[in-house]
């Protein structure tokens, strides 16, 4: 059992985030590229990811048993507002934290010489795992990142609505099956024993695409406290909503270009560059090139409001994206723990 112990300080600092963390979905997909057998409700997208994979995305795999652990800096707490941002993260790992980590990983057996040079802090491995965060990115996550940030963009939505009608207490009590809430402790059902005091910290709660079964963790209690919790996939499977990511923009992207195509995707009603940057996790600066580019086709028109310019779809763009457009998944239902009284002080 993983338990949170709170203080009154850490229930008024947990918050959730704004939507999938990048490198925690290139994690955490990279566990199910591992599992043998695959993960049912992600076959098809694995048995995609694995035709072609490019041999650098392969070290990745390395990293990434599909049990047990994995190190800690691959998922930065902070600067992962996009992949290129958390990609710079991960690659300004300390040599102390690489070592400590890979020790980790690799007791018990002789790992591989690169992982080996990693933990050592060797430039070369270094870069070397850029390189491979890169290549696994780019042919595994990127190409449907917007399916992963609209399923995670529902859910999360839901997780909100918990928390403005029934208080922090109420959405920590109806996060996942294998949470349970007993004021002060969030106690989350896993195998091995360990409490974390949140001493004051707060806790970050992050919806992933690609968690299976439990919320997770990092190993180290030192970090940040976070709480990974896998979404609910309602209605639409997880390779189906992929599938549609992948295909249904298929001639938008013939049209523009994949990450073009994207960002007019990513701009819904209207959108700021920072966010369409986070949205489809690329740098504020990437968006803003693809954004006038698309304005000098007439496809995007963008105008200043305070400090932020905001970008919306012309007619001419709207068009497009509604020869294109899919189902739209229903919200997904709260999990409902079952016969869990009241805490006191919790709100009726």
């Amino acid at each position: 059992m993983l338990r949170f112990h709170f203080t009154a300080d850490d229930l008024a600092r947990v918050r959730i985030a704004p939507g999938p963390d990048p490198m925690w979905e290139v994690l955490l997909s990279a566990h199910v590229v591992n599992q043998r057998p695959g993960v049912p409700l992600f076959a098809s997208w694995r048995e995609r990811v694995l035709t072609d994979l490019p041999p650098a995305a392969r070290m990745l795999l390395r990293l990434a048993p599909p049990r047990g652990y994995s190190p800690d800096f691959l998922t930065p707490v902070t600067g992962t507002d996009s992949f290129d941002s958390g990609l710079d993260a991960v690659l300004s790992t300390p040599r102390s934290r690489l070592g400590t980590d890979m020790a980790l990983l690799t007791r018990g057996y002789r790992p591989h010489l690169w992982m080996r040079d990693l933990g050592a802090g060797s430039a070369p491995a270094v870069r070397g795992l850029g390189v491979a965060l890169r290549a696994y990115y780019d042919h595994a996550i990127g190409p449907y990142w917007s399916g992963i940030r609209a399923a995670v963009d529902l859910d999360r939505a839901a997780r909100t609505r918990a928390w403005v009608e029934g208080g922090t207490e109420h959405a920590l009590r109806t996060l996942h099956p294998a949470v349970r809430w007993e004021h002060p402790v969030l106690s989350v059902a896993t195998a091995a024993e360990r409490d974390v005091d949140l001493a004051g910290r707060g806790l970050l709660i992050v919806p992933s695409y690609f968690c299976l079964r439990a919320p997770i963790t990092l190993a180290d209690p030192e970090l940040p406290p976070v709480l990974i919790y896998p979404i609910v996939h309602e209605n639409v499977t997880p390779d189906r909503s992929l599938e549609s990511a992948a295909d249904g923009g298929r001639q938008l992207t013939a049209l523009l270009g994949r990450t073009r195509a994207a960002v007019l995707r990513a701009l819904g009603t209207g959108a700021t560059t920072s966010e369409i940057a986070q949205r489809l996790a690329i740098s504020p600066a990437s968006a803003s090139e693809h954004a006038t580019v698309l304005r000098n086709a007439g496809l995007v028109a963008s105008g200043r409001e305070r400090n932020s310019v905001i970008h919306a779809p012309t007619p001419l763009g709207q068009t497009l994206l509604d020869g294109c457009a899919g189902q739209t998944p229903v919200a997904p239902a709260l999990f409902t723990p079952a016969r869990q009284s009241v805490t006191a002080g919790d709100p009726a």
